[in-house]
């Protein structure tokens, strides 16, 4: 029997009828269409699937949709500007090369945006701590570091993204 989940994804009201096991990351992807939150491991290992449930960085694979009645919840097609500018992490990640197949990007870039809404200059030690639920198989971590640093200076001093030039689809949102 399905049940009727109202939520708030990317700041437009949804509501959908859903089955109870219906995994919150199976939610986004098949019902509200939002493929850029992915499946890594089907554990909560890899942090690919990681979001925003109502400001706080949450694996959505351990979650079910019906959990997510009347929540607040932000994917990485939600971080960009409506115009298409890209966030400063995104940003970031785009200029630092803080990745290569892009597939644990919007996972790492969420985690990142949730450790800067916390602490918005860390250290690096801090963003290692910060990011150590989310797997990475291709970087080695440096970039992705050196990314979030970055992205916590531009942040501190209010610069935006660049402009005049679209980014790949894998740091907005991959498939």
């Amino acid at each position: 029997m399905k049940q009727k989940v109202s939520t708030t994804v990317n700041g437009q009201r949804r509501e959908d009828e859903v089955e109870p096991r219906l995994l919150l990351v199976h939610y986004l992807r098949d019902v509200a269409g939002l493929t850029g939150t992915h499946v890594g491991c089907d554990t909560s290992q890899c942090g690919a699937c990681t979001i925003h449930v109502d400001g706080k960085a949450v694996k959505s694979c351990t979650m079910f949709a019906v959990q997510a009645e009347g929540r607040d919840l932000k994917t990485i097609e939600g971080m960009a500007a409506a115009d298409g500018t890209l966030h400063p992490i995104q940003e970031a990640f785009w200029n630092e090369h803080g990745l290569q197949c892009g597939y644990c990007t919007p996972g790492f870039i969420m985690a990142a945006a949730y450790l800067l809404d916390q602490n918005p200059s860390p250290s690096e030690d801090e963003i290692r701590k910060g990011l150590e639920g989310n797997l990475c198989r291709c970087t080695g971590y440096v970039n992705i570091v050196k990314a979030v640093k970055t992205a916590s200076q531009t942040m501190g001093t209010g610069q935006g993204a660049r402009t005049g030039q679209s980014a790949p689809a894998a740091t907005t949102s991959g498939e």
